[in-house]
């Protein structure tokens, strides 16, 4: 076209749910990107005129910006299925633990992020915020594949073969902070695994270190029943008390599960805006209770949702996860409109780039927002008719992604990985189930 302004790529669809502005549904559009960022959004037949660029016409299919999972742990991918069936701690101390003991290393890292990582690229996941040992070789992973990621700089009081204590971890993730400073697609945040692992003293040093270095604090809190008994026993005083005097309660704090609240605790999350992450499948699995996410959203905490690890799920679809927090909101408040399709992919998408602090980059179709996108083919029988788009995409399985792009770039090309071999990652999994089913 004459006079056309020349751009990377203009993507056609069906429909395209921006997610900002809320509960809109732009029906034949296109999606305008130029250097990894979306350049525009308006009317198909105006985007042919204005631009030339590659043309991605994707018909029958509903765009969304990536999915942003706020709780994994990644490497865990590799002990998917381990142990299942079985109570949080005996769960934790008798088996996940002892097997990490045994084979954490570099390998068991990298293989396990790379095979979460396809897992969830082909699930619509363009973002994830990880908790693990050695976060430096997730960071390298994300990198390599091109994933956007927030690395957690885990911390326990205990030694491991990552660090030797507190300090050690402390130290070892100042380092890695320093030298992803400048990473456009990886950041940090502290990691504090939760209550009952990390001390006073730590926590209080990691609360001073973030507030320096402007970091979230991403932390386990208040999972179950079992875990406020046990802390109240020791400490006299319920884990939200706790972390409230030592200065972590604040907005700053990303706090994961949280199924065991009263009223007051809700009152101080909302207060303190506390951004909670709800993992409703790996609660469901360890049988830990539920979330208050209807009260919660009534409060005004921002509520995003994670998957946890592949050990206590078993997948990492978080469109999957948004179903289930959906239909257990409507179940525990005996209200229909509770946590209504389009709360639930906001959950899934911007609340989850507030959530890690990155909501003016992505977590919507916008306009100068890198291009983080998904998309959807509609045309399948179990989503057939599409009078709502969004209803269909939280309330349909089998989803049918075919697209992805993080920073435009194609990481899921026609449902095929670029980036990502599938085979050798399929035997790679096999070599690992191999070598940690020996151990049974």
């Amino acid at each position: 076209m004459i006079n056309s302004q020349s751009v990377d790529e203009i993507i056609i669809a069906e429909w395209i749910v921006p997610v900002i502005p809320r509960n809109v549904v732009l029906e034949d559009h296109a999606l305008v990107v130029k250097n990894g960022v979306i350049h525009d959004l308006l009317q198909k037949e105006e985007a042919l005129q204005k631009y030339s660029g590659q043309i991605t016409d994707l018909k029958n299919h509903l765009l969304i910006p990536g999915l942003i999972n706020t709780h994994t742990h990644a490497p865990m991918s590799l002990l998917k299925g381990y142990a299942d069936d079985l109570p949080l701690m005996e769960w934790l101390n008798n088996h996940i633990w002892p097997a990490e003991g045994k084979h954490i290393c570099d390998e068991f890292i990298s293989d396990g992020a790379d095979i979460a990582f396809a897992e969830m690229i082909k699930s619509g996941t363009t973002c994830i915020n990880d908790m693990y040992f050695f976060p430096e070789l997730v960071a390298k992973r994300a990198i390599n594949c091109g994933m956007r990621a927030t690395v957690g700089l885990i911390v326990i009081d205990f030694p491991s073969a990552y660090a030797n204590d507190a300090d050690n971890y402390i130290a070892k993730g100042l380092d890695l902070h320093k030298e992803l400073q400048d990473c456009a697609l990886v950041k940090t945040a502290f990691a504090p695994h939760a209550p009952y692992t990390v001390s006073a003293k730590p926590l209080e040093k990691i609360v001073l270190l973030a507030d320096d270095l402007d970091l979230k604090i991403h932390m386990h809190l208040h999972e179950t029943s079992d875990e406020v008994k046990q802390f109240v026993k020791q400490h006299g005083q319920r884990p939200i008390s706790k972390m409230k005097e030592l200065g972590v309660f604040s907005s700053r704090l990303n706090a994961v599960h949280m199924t065991q609240l009263n009223n007051e605790e809700i009152d101080l999350v909302a207060d303190h805006k506390v951004n909670v992450i709800h993992c409703p499948e790996s609660n469901l699995k360890l049988a830990s209770g539920f979330a208050p996410a209807a009260e919660l959203i009534s409060a005004g905490v921002n509520l995003s949702l994670g998957t946890d690890g592949s050990a206590s799920n078993n997948d990492l679809d978080l469109l999957g996860e948004a179903k289930t927090a959906a239909l257990i909101a409507k179940g525990r408040s005996l209200n229909a409109e509770t946590v209504p399709a389009a709360t639930a992919l906001e959950m899934a998408t911007i609340n989850g780039a507030r959530t890690l602090g990155i909501d003016k980059i992505t977590g919507s179709l916008e306009i100068g927002k890198q291009a983080d996108v998904v998309a959807i083919n509609m045309s399948s029988i179990n989503k057939k008719p599409v009078y709502n788009p969004v209803s269909q995409l939280i309330y349909c399985s089998n989803h049918d992604i075919t697209t992805v792009w993080i920073n435009g770039r194609k990481l899921l090309d026609n449902r095929q990985l670029t980036t990502l071999d599938e085979t050798e990652l399929s035997d790679k999994a096999m070599y690992w189930q191999k070598r940690i089913s020996s151990d049974f």
